[in-house]
């Protein structure tokens, strides 16, 4: 199971909104057949490992990473069938498949057709593996993560704005990876007017060569503030933007924006900002399964007070900014108690370059 977990992972960025899986068969303590789901529209891990296998899967055992699927709502055929005429006698499951269509459904069809299976072999593994998928089968909403760069005193810029680079290479390298992994990257107008990111994926050693797939660019512009020349707003046939905004924003603004191709989205104002779950619920329409938000003090800010973050990666910098005016990690008002306080589980720390990582889960 843990060749098969590690097979899955290598889905990371180009399955969503599918899960990741991993399938190996085994007989008589040989592999002789493992593979991984590519992406949605491609064949399913365990067709395609018993496919190499052929008929050395026979009596075999088919250890797979999620539930075999049963259902004909998508684009390729259920794998329960193909699993049973394939003739393994035995199937070991890492987790069941939190999608209702599936849900235990997969199990019963097999264990029908005469089939020993094992359930929950490595399942914490698996869940974690797959924990954007499951929230967003469960919740119709996409897996957030909330990642920055800081100081050790918790400033994300200076007074003046000033932020890049206040992490290393090695950090920001790791950075556009993550990037990489999810479906969409979310900031603010106050990020795009002060840094004008392009909030691209880049690869190479100076992070100067495009990756081939992008992920989807958000950007919450209660009034379209931002300007039509911003980089986020360029090459859209490379990379996709999508503008947040209100009833409030001008028209004009509005139209200029899809005179050049850019997509705008009115959301009901909750205190005269765009409505950030609603914005959630709508990227969960549309299979955006994982949500980076990488946008300044005010956005973590409406994200934490809204509970829709569900992990936090802080890169820190061995670096001290100091004083009452630089911006740090969450604007607005600070709570009055300590009980109050945000608290992260399930926390790790490490070192990437000359920066401290620390993540955990809300």
């Amino acid at each position: 199971m843990t060749l098969a977990l590690r097979l899955a992972a290598k889905g990371q960025g180009t399955t969503s909104p599918n899960p990741m899986v991993g399938a190996v068969v085994v007989n008589r303590s040989r592999i002789v057949g493992q593979a991984f789901h590519l992406r949605p529209g491609k064949p399913h891990a365990e067709v395609l490992a018993l496919r190499t296998a052929g008929e050395r899967a026979r009596g075999a055992t088919l250890y797979v990473t999620m539930e075999p699927c049963c259902h004909l709502a998508k684009r390729t055929p259920p794998c329960v069938p193909a699993v049973v005429r394939s003739g393994v006698r035995r199937v070991v499951v890492a987790m069941q498949d939190p999608n209702p269509l599936v849900k235990g459904k997969g199990i019963a069809a097999l264990r029908r057709a005469g089939l020993t299976v094992t359930m929950d072999v490595a399942r914490r593994e698996a869940e974690e593996l797959n924990r954007a998928y499951g929230r967003w089968i469960t919740t119709k909403r996409p897996y957030v993560i909330l990642k920055a760069g800081m100081t050790l005193d918790g400033q994300i810029a200076t007074a003046a704005g000033e932020s890049r680079w206040i992490t290393g290479l090695q950090s920001r390298q790791e950075v556009h990876q993550l990037r990489a992994q999810v479906d969409a990257v979310l900031v603010g107008s106050g990020t795009v007017l002060t840094d004008d990111p392009s909030l691209t994926v880049r690869t190479g050693a100076r992070l100067n060569r495009p990756a081939a797939r992008q992920p989807l660019r958000v950007v919450v512009d209660s009034r379209l503030r931002i300007p039509i020349t911003a980089e986020i707003l360029s090459r859209q046939d490379k990379a996709k933007t999508i503008v947040a905004t209100t009833g409030s924003a001008p028209a004009v603004r509005r139209r200029a924006l899809r005179r050049k191709g850019i997509e705008t989205i009115v959301f009901p104002a909750s205190r005269r900002r765009v409505s950030l779950p609603d914005l959630l619920r709508e990227l969960g329409r549309r299979g955006i399964t994982s949500l980076l938000v990488e946008g300044g003090s005010e956005v973590n800010s409406a994200m934490l007070q809204a509970k829709l973050v569900d992990h936090v990666r802080l890169y820190i910098a061995p670096a001290l900014l100091g004083g009452t005016n630089a911006r740090g990690l969450i604007g607005g008002a600070s709570p009055a108690r300590l009980m109050h306080a945000v608290k992260l589980r399930h926390m790790h720390i490490r070192i990437v370059g000359g920066d401290l990582v620390v993540e955990g889960d809300l």
